[in-house]
């Protein structure tokens, strides 16, 4: 695709609706990505270390629920806000997403988390058709790659602000106030939505429906096999690409080392690096919106002069290599280049997707077609999470293989280690090292590593989004014939 087109001439073309919803956006990711970017940490932690004291395998099957609700209600949702309204359904949103953070700040136990998760999820599903759809009303085919590159560009704006807000805000275990101070984020784009933002305009063939009516012709829409096919393909690349932001935080606050890099995170912002010395996990992730909003325009202009499937796919090999390279290394130098390798194939693919929803969807159907890309989060993202759980909790998690160590080879009683909290596990195994000579953490750390090669949990999980990226190519030359005729 190309544009005749200069890149300010398609700035200036966005209506000012565009602009007051990529606003809303990056409020709306300032608050998301500020409790994401903690929970991970936080429903792990211990309850004395201020967290919530869940085993990996219940957070993973947290956020699988969660990602099933977030994820398919826009399939629903999109359809009722194009036929009942945007600002009312930005009204809602808002409402169950304040209620969703206030309930993280007071919950507790596997349940507690869980019901805040769900109040997040549907709030946040609410949210995207709107937001989405007005971006897919508010531009043209001569500047949609434009478009949807500056609003996810905005997206990481927030993005990027909030992990840095959060991990200053939480201090060593503080968690609690990062969730309050989301709520007042998300409480803020009450302003915006009443005074500024502008119901877009109804298609004038648009026919008044009853919300029976509205549901049947969501579900009915779903008839395109190829679009269907274009789905589950990319569902597979979800699998994988989300673990970047659910389980990476827990690898790197495990096994990776990086001190050597800390003094440079720490030049930022003070509050980025931990008392013992190691960028805080939040921070370190943070180089992929930090990349995107560094080269997010340039990148999106470059990418709209290819086929928007020919960036797509190669923005997917892109990320299949740099996420695998993020867990073969506890390196922190090596893991930081990782991630903004990731981020290059991330800005390459994943507005491409977008795009190619927002050209394909009907004029009075945005919304409800960007309802249907949460599809593959759905999929790829719930069914990733229940999965790399369960499978980090047996091949990752360096508690998990220290209590085993302490057992199997220190010969403690199984009570005895079981009796352990999970924060005084590694400095058991290292006072019980080397015949009960000891050693250091990071020697113990350095063992477990080349026992137990947690390394293959990003090998499997890259293998998905290796075969996913296989499968777009088939597609792609399948249909490419198609393609050009449309």
């Amino acid at each position: 695709m190309t544009t005749k087109l200069t890149v300010w001439q398609q700035v200036r073309g966005l209506q000012p609706n565009f602009w007051y919803a990529n606003w809303m956006e990056a409020n709306e990711r300032l608050a998301f990505f500020g409790a994401r970017a903690i929970l991970p940490l936080y429903m792990v932690y211990a309850v004395a270390a201020g967290g919530m004291g869940l085993s990996y395998a219940e957070k993973g099957n947290i956020y699988a629920i969660w990602a099933l609700i977030q994820c398919l209600v826009p399939m629903v949702s999109g359809g009722f806000t194009d036929q009942y309204g945007y600002k009312k359904s930005l009204y809602v949103a808002y409402t169950i997403n304040i209620l969703g953070y206030l309930a993280f700040a007071f919950a507790g136990g596997f349940w507690g988390a869980l019901g805040a998760s769900c109040l997040i999820g549907l709030g946040t599903a609410i949210f995207k058709p709107p937001v989405q759809g007005t971006i897919a009303k508010a531009s043209t085919e001569d500047n949609s790659s434009i478009a949807w590159g500056i609003f996810y560009w905005m997206v990481n704006v927030g993005g990027f602000l909030a992990p840095m807000l959060a991990a200053t805000l939480r201090g060593e275990t503080d968690f609690k106030l990062v969730f309050l101070c989301a709520a007042g984020v998300t409480a803020f784009n009450f302003i915006l939505a009443i005074f500024f933002y502008k119901e877009p305009e109804k298609s004038p063939d648009a026919k008044p429906k009853s919300a029976a009516q509205t549901f049947l012709d969501t579900i009915t829409t779903l008839k395109d096999k190829n679009f269907l096919i274009f789905l589950g393909i990319f569902s597979g690349f979800w699998f994988m690409f989300m673990q970047l932001w659910d389980l990476l935080p827990n690898f790197i606050d495990e096994w990776v080392v990086s001190r050597a890099v800390a003094p440079l995170f720490a030049w930022v912002s003070s509050g980025s690096v931990l008392a013992n010395g190691y960028v805080k996990p939040e921070v370190l992730i943070n180089i992929d919106s930090a990349a995107i909003i560094a080269l997010m325009i340039p990148i999106s202009w470059l990418t709209g002069k290819f086929h928007p499937m020919a960036a797509l796919i190669g923005g997917m090999v892109v990320s299949v290599a740099a996420f695998v390279g993020c867990g073969v290394s506890t390196a922190g130098w090596f893991v930081a280049l990782a991630i903004f390798v990731f981020a290059i194939g991330e800005m390459m693919c994943s507005p491409k997707f977008s795009e190619y929803i927002g050209l394909t969807a009907p004029p009075d159907k945005k919304a409800l077609y960007m309802g249907y890309s949460n599809i593959p989060f759905a999929v790829g993202w719930g069914l990733g999470n229940w999965i790399s759980g369960n499978l980090y909790e047996r091949m990752g998690s360096k508690i998990n293989f220290a209590r085993q160590y302490l057992e199997q080879t220190a010969g403690l009683g199984a009570e005895q280690v079981k009796a352990l909290s999970s924060e005084k596990v590694m400095d058991a195994m290292a006072a019980a090292m080397n015949g009960g000579k000891g050693g250091t953490v990071e020697q113990a750390t350095a063992l477990l590593w080349d026992m137990h090669h947690p390394w293959k949990v990003w090998v499997i999980l890259g293998a998905v989004g290796l075969a996913a990226t296989l499968g777009m190519a088939g597609y792609y030359y399948r249909t490419k014939g198609r393609a050009a005729a449309a």
